[in-house]
């Protein structure tokens, strides 16, 4: 006999079906559901960490999983990802802390899978239910993930891919305050400074990324710190590594120039020693790190508001910097801004006058 449906009613079979097959892998891997998913690559995960000889197997399943779980994700060229499926898979990620075991076992996973892996974590990150990003609430609850991929930055093979998950994360502003307010954070002088052009470059990324997102957060931690950070700060712009003392110059005016940062820009242009250094690097031989020096000294002469000591040396050097000003980087025909710059702070330091005691 055959049995006769209305519309809403086949739509519900339709969808119970779905759900079934989705629960049952009676077609192929795919169709796994993501709890299945989960377990199979926790079981291989362990398996590739113990590095016995039954490797190579536990590898290509480690791979297929990934995949699965990015389909899932991320869906298909013709498909949307199924909400609910995606809603499961990442409380599995959460409860079974295999978030975590993928980062710590990254460098076991193979190089297309690193990316997977990459592209999940981001991806989860991104979720939001109404106002709540859970992932957001997971790491907040177990910082020691954030901490992981800092630690990436010593491993090369996982560095970059570390690299951009921590971007990631720092994109949202609780997440950037747990690693700005932590021992860690000072790692990052040491990671901008290794020899390995490519993640130095990006360990700034990272850096001047949590430096320069979160506005009100960033003034608030550089004024609680800044005696340690501007000390350590002061190391990458006397750095050998040209690239490293170029950004971090960069970096610095920008920090300075920002009103968000007042306090901290007030703070450093009162300080002799700043001055002194921002004068040395107007002679340095890269005429790229000159540039980015005239950028920092000129926030010490265009202040309405100098202290004694920078008025005594800008006064004691007088008709040096007037004169090293007046030659410096002439060739800069085309940049009417920094033309402008130079003549406004030739006249400033020209109409100084000895303050009476």
């Amino acid at each position: 006999m055959q049995e006769h449906y209305t519309k809403g009613e086949s739509h519900s079979i339709l969808h119970e079906e779905i759900s079934i097959n989705e629960k049952m892998p009676l077609f192929s891997k795919s169709h796994k559901n993501p709890a299945e998913i989960v377990k199979i690559l926790r079981d291989n995960l362990a398996i590739l960490e113990k590095q016995d000889k039954k490797t190579d197997k536990a590898s290509e399943e480690v791979s297929k999983s990934l995949q699965a779980m990015k389909e899932i994700l991320c869906g298909t060229s013709d498909k949307e990802p199924p909400m609910e499926a995606v809603a499961q898979l990442s409380q599995e990620l959460y409860n079974t802390g295999l978030l975590v075991t993928l980062i710590a076992d990254l460098q076991l996973i193979d190089f297309e899978g690193k990316k997977d892996v990459t592209q999940i974590f981001n991806n989860i990150l991104r979720r939001q239910i109404g106002t709540r990003i859970p992932t957001v609430e997971y790491i907040s609850a177990h910082p020691h993930i954030l901490f992981m991929l800092l630690k990436g930055y010593e491993v090369p093979q996982i560095a970059l891919r570390c690299g951009i998950m921590l971007r990631e994360c720092i994109r949202h502003e609780p997440l950037a305050k747990i690693i700005l307010f932590s021992n860690q954070f000072q790692d990052f002088f040491k990671y901008v400074e290794l020899s390995t052009f490519d993640i130095a470059s990006d360990a700034f990324a990272t850096f001047k990324d949590l430096l320069t997102r979160h506005k009100v957060l960033v003034a608030d931690f550089l004024e609680q710190n800044y005696d340690t950070i501007f000390e350590d700060y002061e190391k990458l712009l006397q750095s050998e590594n040209y690239v490293t003392k170029r950004q971090s110059l960069k970096l610095l005016g920008e920090l300075i120039l920002d009103r968000h940062n007042f306090a901290i820009m007030t703070k450093y242009i009162s300080k002799p020693e700043n001055l002194k250094l921002a004068m040395n690097l107007l002679r340095d031989k890269s005429p790229n790190i000159q540039f980015e020096a005239f950028h920092v000294f000129k926030v010490f002469v265009a202040s309405p508001h100098k202290t004694q000591p920078i008025v005594e040396i800008l006064l004691k050097n007088q008709p040096k910097l007037i004169e090293f000003l007046s030659n410096f980087q002439k060739e800069r025909t085309d940049d009417e801004q920094f033309t402008d710059e130079k003549n406004y702070l030739i006249k400033q330091i020209r109409d100084l006058k000895k303050v009476a005691p």
